[in-house]
């Protein structure tokens, strides 16, 4: 079987390639395996299960509450939630478990399930391959009272708002007039309350889920209705998160988007001047912007860089002590605050520094400029292959060395799919798309796939 788990949990389309069954099993194979890990220190372990809006969460959260259950395990049913919601509980709240039925910011049909171990952290790739491994084995259902219970409580939600205005620290928002686009997902029950108690002035769209609207033509992925609306208000700024609400991006007073680059040069020099910065470091990935790295190091600030995936920024920014990691898609960690990215949370903190300093949002993000930058998706090719292939890393060596310090060239292998991304930038949008389509050209023709999947 291949790799069940992605770089964020196991997603699919609901009732088709995540089925009930699988999610069912899932749940039990994590009980078992995080139990004999030492996870549960012996006792009986309870969980968090929470979900958001979309329909098919209904049906797989019950299959995920019945395998917890039946494998021993206390559940506690918090219902719709943004999934840095539910770590922070599981960490707040010290229970052993969180599992999220989520698939944050792709189309309504699909779904995933995230699983959280004790301190609100994401499962290492390890234990997700036991955890697969373990699917089909057979094991001894518990009995009588030692199946689990399942409990609703919806009010641990005002524990977690609670949470998101506490970290402000009493900075009051008041005065600044704010859209949020809540997606129609799960910042729909968290980031207007957020940011009313704060004082600030909220004008909320994409507010009315249904189950069947989240994510469509709205929130981080859809961002031009928001940059719309701030004009038309006079607003602020605007804030657009995802389905589950665990990344964000901007919009400034004249409509410009601010992305997750660009955030996280806001917040870096905030915690900088605040001596908050641990280590005065900045962990970002590979793909975030030369001119995050260049803007960084002009104001004293270290960028350490990670493979793609919120995951990897916060291992590394757990295993050194950094206290501020992201990604250009909007996926900002404030580790002193939550555990993985949290979309309201950083709203709330890049509307303080406004606030603070009383510069615009256009001014707080013109710290950073952009580089130019091309991205040249390459499908059906051996992506394993242009990693160790001499001539495509001749050509990308090349281009580098032509590029200098203006630009840079980026190779990824698609986690989920057959495909190599192609990123360059440089100095002008043109030669980044000239350097970046040739050298799609040269992936396709050296990697490339036929019909009977072999490399051509």
């Amino acid at each position: 079987m291949s790799r069940l788990f992605g770089t964020d949990g196991v997603r699919g389309v609901a009732n088709d390639d995540l089925t009930p069954e699988l999610a069912f099993k899932l749940s039990v194979a994590a009980a078992h395996v995080l139990g004999e890990a030492g996870a549960f220190d012996g006792r009986r372990a309870v969980a968090i299960v929470g979900r958001d809006t979309r329909i098919s969460g209904e049906l797989l959260q019950a299959s995920v509450m019945s395998g917890l259950a039946s494998a021993g395990v206390d559940v506690i049913d918090v219902g719709v939630i943004p999934t840095p919601g539910l770590a922070y509980l599981v960490e707040s709240q010290g229970v052993d478990v969180g599992v999220m039925l989520s698939a944050s910011h792709n189309p309504m049909p699909d779904n995933g399930v995230k699983f959280f171990q004790r301190g609100g952290v994401k499962l290492d790739d390890k234990i997700e391959d036991v955890i697969q491994e373990r699917l089909d084995e057979d094991w001894v259902r518990p009995v009588g009272a030692a199946v689990g219970r399942i409990k609703p409580d919806s009010s641990l939600i005002q524990t977690y708002i609670s949470h998101l205005v506490g970290s402000l620290r009493g900075v009051s928002l008041k005065g600044l007039t704010v859209v949020l686009d809540c997606a129609n997902g799960s910042s729909s029950v968290t980031a207007v309350p957020a940011f009313s108690s704060t004082g600030a002035q909220v004008l909320a769209i994409n507010g009315q889920p249904n189950g069947l609207n989240i994510n469509e033509n709205a929130g981080s992925t859809h961002i031009g209705g928001l940059q719309k609306r701030v004009v038309a208000e006079g607003a602020d700024m605007g804030f657009a998160f995802d389905g589950d609400a665990d990344r964000c991006l901007a919009v400034d007073a004249d409509g410009h988007v601010v992305d997750g680059d660009q955030i996280m040069a806001i917040l870096a020099l905030a915690l900088k001047d605040e001596d908050s910065l641990a280590e005065d470091t900045l962990v970002a990935t590979i793909m975030s912007n030369l001119g995050l790295i260049q803007a960084m190091r002009a104001h004293g600030v270290k960028v350490d860089q990670t493979k793609v995936g919120d995951r990897y920024v916060l291992e590394d920014m757990v295993a050194n002590g950094f206290s501020l990691g992201g990604e250009q898609s909007g996926h900002v960690i404030m580790s002193e605050f939550a555990t993985t990215g949290d979309g309201v949370l950083t709203a709330l903190h890049v509307a303080s520094r406004a606030a603070q300093t009383g510069k615009s949002l256009a001014e707080l993000a013109g710290v950073m400029h952009r580089l130019p930058q091309a991205l040249v998706n390459v499908p059906n090719v051996d992506k394993l292959r242009a990693a160790l292939d001499p001539v495509i890393q001749s050509e990308a060596n090349a281009a580098n060395k032509k590029l200098g310090n203006s630009g840079r060239v980026v190779l990824r292998p698609s986690g989920t799919e057959p495909l190599v991304r192609v990123m360059v930038e440089a100095a002008t949008q043109d030669e980044a798309d000239e350097i970046a389509n040739a050298l799609a050209k040269v992936v396709a023709e050296r990697v490339g796939l036929s019909q009977t999947g072999r490399t051509s």
